[in-house]
């Protein structure tokens, strides 16, 4: 690309001397130099940094990293802020913007004259909103992980952000643990910027964007504060110029070897199960065939390899002191596509070379397993026609296989309002069922399927119990929690029928989620008017939109009229 005439992006709209390349040049200029119109390629970095998203609230000094890589390599960058959804903060759920947030920046990636794109994305929800924009428009994109915060400890312990919250707070209710005390370990829990520093969704995607091929081989999982991420992310400056030259895209990366790879990466890091609906959705846009039937297959067998918390003991800094994340790919190599390339362009196995394990108690070796099967594991009946997931490496083992009676909760409130009362009918035997948290019902699948226990069993001693659920869980927590259950009970799924003292049986060996009640009651029951009244039922915005066009958590919960790619076609002049 030497000029206006070799087709950039950017050239339809600075190229020429009518007016309007007039206008584009010269209310760009600002202190361009002439040179800055002359064919050189134009780099949007999507840039999802706010001091409300505080896990990317450091992205704006990797963002000048990533400025002087594509200046050096005679790239003209532009900082393009999108759309920030942080976890921890935004009410009803994050979830609930994801795909807001690509769409936002699938249309400013299209609107605007850039011929490439390096996407910086931190919290759980950035880095699957803009690949799935980047899937959507086409154009050469690179990820930049924002990297995970430092190690927490607490009484010389390691303290594990989202996973310790978890285990503290039932101790708190469960009266072993002072209130007081639990909230002196806020600022030794948070205390550098980054992620979360356990295997969370956010590190999960991290390293997910890493296996499907769209990130410098080796940044994924480098604590924010390491000055690495920022020598990683001057390279990727550099790259994503020659990449807009060479005109490789999402398409050429992001194929069905690539999600193939991806999987078996979930499984060896024992990664969150919001991978999974993510995952589905960026296929979706690139219109690879994945289904969640996928997931099972291909990470079925595949050890868990990886001793950090939820499912281990240590933290996302010691992966990184290690080996890291190619260290573990290493291990599960023969299980890996050979065929997938990644945006450096060579197959990612032939970036493994070189990389060892130089701890053996954080990375395991394949045949020394923490779990010798971790893949998430796709489960069906008639309490789930469509699927739901559980995490095995995250469950109490004597629980896979589980019958017991059903204590139902008709929404988040009423789960609160009711499951420390004295008086619930539950022992340590009852499967916690909580509906109305689907992609419709509340809306977006808010992280609520991994519910409080009963404070009268905690006190008991109690610290797992089956749990049911069709919404989401963090990717910190843990326990033997089915979710994602599909179809919704908003969208008319047998999980509205569930009555207390229903008899539901788990079978993790066996895939199955049956609820033990005839097929003719089944038929013959209507939802409970308790949870119908509390399904969502937007009125304006955002949410109706939502409301209307979601689909199931199966194929990945995206819009229906976003699926697919619309491409990189320059819209229409309006001057």
């Amino acid at each position: 690309m030497t000029g206006p005439e070799g087709g950039a992006r950017s050239a339809q709209f600075y190229g020429g001397e009518d007016r309007n390349a007039y206008l584009h040049r010269a209310w760009m200029r600002r202190g361009m130099p002439d040179h800055a119109f002359d064919g050189r390629p134009h780099i949007a970095i999507a840039n999802t940094a706010s001091e409300l998203t505080p896990c990317n609230s450091h992205l704006d000094e990797v963002a000048q990293s990533v400025k002087n890589g594509v200046y050096e390599a005679g790239g003209i960058p532009h900082n393009l802020p999108m759309v920030s959804i942080g976890e921890t903060t935004v009410r009803t759920t994050a979830m609930l913007w994801r795909n807001m947030a690509a769409m936002a920046a699938e249309e400013l990636l299209r609107a605007n004259p850039v011929d490439a794109v390096v996407l910086l994305g931190g919290c759980d929800k950035t880095i699957p909103a803009l690949l799935m924009a980047a899937a959507s428009v086409g154009i050469p994109a690179i990820v930049v992980p924002g990297g995970p915060m430092l190690n927490g400890t607490f009484r010389g312990q390691p303290l594990g952000c989202g996973t310790d919250v978890w285990k503290l707070s039932e101790e708190v209710r469960a009266g072993g643990l002072a209130s007081d005390v639990f909230r002196s370990t806020e600022s030794s829990m948070i205390r550098s910027r980054g992620h979360c520093n356990t295997m969370g969704t956010a590190s999960t995607m991290a390293f997910m964007a890493e296996a499907l091929g769209m990130t410098l081989p080796g940044i994924a999982g480098i604590p924010a504060p390491d000055s690495r991420l920022l020598e990683y992310s001057h390279a990727t400056g550099r790259r994503i110029v020659e990449l807009a030259r060479e005109g490789l895209t999402p398409a050429d990366v992001l194929t069905k070897a690539s999600f193939h790879n991806a999987i078996v990466a979930l499984a060896a890091i024992g990664g969150s199960t919001n991978a999974v609906v993510h995952l589905l959705a960026i296929a979706g846009r690139v219109g690879v065939d994945l289904t969640l039937d996928d997931f099972d297959a291909i990470g079925e067998g595949v050890p868990l390899l990886v001793n950090l918390q939820p499912a281990g003991a240590f933290l996302m800094e010691d992966l990184f002191r290690a080996g890291g994340y190619l260290a573990v790919l290493r291990e599960v190599r023969e299980r890996l596509d050979p065929t997938a390339i990644t945006v450096a362009g060579r197959p990612l196995v032939d970036e493994l070379d070189g990389h060892q394990v130089w701890d053996r108690t954080v990375i395991r070796a394949a045949d020394e397993p923490l779990l010798p099967d971790a893949g998430i594991v796709v489960l069906r009946g008639n309490l789930a026609p469509s699927g739901a997931i559980i995490k095995p490496a995250a469950a109490t083992p004597a629980l896979l296989r589980h019958r017991g009676p059903a204590v139902v909760f008709d929404s988040v409130e009423d789960l609160r309002a009711r499951i420390d009362d004295p008086d619930l009918d539950v022992d340590e035997n009852s499967v916690l069922v909580l509906r109305g948290c689907g992609p419709r019902g509340y809306p977006g699948m808010p992280e609520v399927a991994n519910m409080p226990l009963p404070r009268k069993l905690l006190e008991r001693g109690v610290r797992d119990m089956v749990r049911i659920c069709d919404g989401r869980m963090s990717g910190t927590a843990y326990g033997t929690v089915v979710l994602h259950v599909a179809p919704e009970a908003a969208a008319g799924g047998p999980l509205a029928l569930v009555r207390d003292g229903d008899l539901i049986e788990l079978d993790v060996a066996g895939r199955s989620l049956t609820m033990l009640v005839p097929d003719e009651e089944l038929r013959a029951r209507k939802p409970a008017p308790a949870a119908t009244a509390a399904y969502a039922s937007p009125r304006r915005g955002w949410e109706q939109l939502y409301v209307q066009h979601v689909q199931q958590a199966d194929t990945g919960a995206d819009l229906d009229f976003l699926v697919g790619a619309t491409g990189p076609a320059v819209m229409r002049e309006s001057h």
